[in-house]
């Protein structure tokens, strides 16, 4: 019961559009062919027929976009929508180098909806004729300055540089999504930061950041994650009056991906009132870590962290050179209120595994309790572990066992039905018919 009231309270209320999309398109559809848009030429910009599209729906509408394939040559900015939609059926391919940050860009709207309706929708951004190059190009989407919106049912392939960002945003909702690239560093698949925010259902693989929470943040929820050969979830890196606090990662699924990882090094502020409950991964480099000696430090003294849960865990790391649990927090702010329940951890190269604590208070493994005085001095602590955990763990059937090349495109793989073991998607997939979700 504690625990379901814990997951109740993370979304401070409701998050995603006010109206459907099917009201939406009661009152306009605004079908990019008719605004000039060609299915199936390259040489015919789909940038400016999406934009004049939108300018007819943004204020009240739904701007459809037909199953094919659409070349995009200029970024579209998708600005001050209101009571909108956009339903993406077919592909929209990257087809020349472009100057704006990224290719579609969501900003100040409020009950807005980027989807598709047959869930066969896709954004190829072709990335790997920059990486391969040793380059990057441009982002896929950024959602800025919204509040009460969705995106779901869509592939995002191969990004030059990032998938979607989402950046000072309320009460959104993102789901039932694949991103899927090449496994190289600057490609960050979600990074989000804002407030009343529901991440769920998702698939990537990618060379850095799942889902990762920046700051300031609050009222997250963010669950059924399937990281399949990524850097993993994240929290930072942290840097100069953070603000986090009520951030809850449920159900989170790591192939060769660290499922907890929080940087920071100097900085100042709080993180506070965080979970991470029910955890599987494999082959992980930093399990279960807190460093506050990541990076370069920007200043100030240390994040003040406090009332972190760590609750079933099973897993394992990819080599014991590294301790499997790690929590090491700043001298000046030692952590607080730390509690490790049902974890099993092991490592797939070694006999032992060691757990390290810095500075960091609350039960079990090598955490010092919180002293009844509530003064937090520094220690260290390093325990090893002989003796492996007994459990057994599900696996995901789509475990990716190396990551792709960077030399060729890539085929857009289909929305997956599972994003961790035994669980089913909050919310069903879309199967309109070929005249869409009209």
């Amino acid at each position: 019961m504690l625990l379901a009231v814990f997951i109740k309270a993370q979304l401070s209320g409701p998050v995603g559009p006010l109206t459907s999309f099917g009201t939406k398109a009661s009152k306009k559809v605004c079908n990019v062919e008719n605004y000039g848009a060609v299915n199936g030429h390259p040489s015919i910009d789909f940038g400016p027929p999406f934009s004049d599209a939108w300018a007819d729906c943004k204020d009240g509408g739904l701007v459809y976009i037909p199953a094919g394939e659409w070349f995009m040559q200029t970024a579209v900015t998708l600005d001050d929508g209101s009571a909108a939609a956009v339903q993406l059926d077919g592909t929209i391919y990257r087809y020349a180098s472009m100057t704006a940050d990224e290719m579609i860009l969501i900003e100040n709207g409020n009950d807005i909806e980027f989807f598709s309706g047959n869930s066969e929708g896709a954004i190829q951004g072709y990335g790997y004729q920059y990486i391969s190059q040793g380059e990057y190009g441009i982002r896929l989407m950024r959602v800025q300055n919204t509040q009460d919106f969705s995106i779901h049912g869509l592939a995002l392939i191969d990004s030059p540089a990032y998938y979607l960002t989402l950046d000072t945003c309320t009460n959104g909702e993102v789901y039932n999504i694949i991103m899927r690239g090449i496994t190289i560093g600057e490609t960050d698949a979600i990074d989000v930061w804002g407030s009343n925010m529901y991440i769920h259902d998702i698939e990537v693989t990618n060379g850095d950041e799942c889902v990762t929470t920046k700051s300031p943040a609050q009222n997250f929820l963010i669950e059924d994650i399937y990281c399949n050969i990524s850097g993993g979830c994240s929290i930072g890196s942290l840097g100069l009056n953070t603000e986090i606090s009520d951030i809850y990662y449920h159900r989170i699924y790591c192939n060769r991906a660290d499922p907890s990882f929080l940087k920071t090094n100097g900085g100042s502020g709080t993180v506070k009132n965080m979970m991470w409950n029910e955890v599987i991964f494999y082959d992980a480099a930093y399990p279960l870590s807190i460093d506050s000696s990541w990076g370069s430090s920007d200043g100030g003294e240390g994040v003040q962290m406090t009332n972190f849960t760590y609750k079933s865990w099973h897993g394992t790391e990819i080599e014991n050179s590294r301790s499997v649990i790690r929590l090491n927090c700043p001298p000046v702010y030692p952590c607080s209120e730390i509690s490790l329940s049902d974890i099993y951890v092991w490592t797939e190269s070694g006999d032992y595994v060691t757990y390290t604590c810095e500075n960091s208070f609350g039960s079990s493994f090598c955490l010092k309790e919180d002293p009844s005085n509530g003064v937090l001095t520094t220690y260290t602590s390093v325990v090893t572990n002989t003796v492996a955990p007994s459990y057994m763990s599900s696996t995901m059937a789509a475990d990716l066992t190396a990551p792709f090349p960077s030399t060729t495109s890539f085929t857009i793989p289909p929305v997956p039905t599972s994003f961790y073991p035994g669980a089913k998607p909050a919310s069903a997939l879309l199967s309109c018919d070929s005249a869409g979700c009209l």
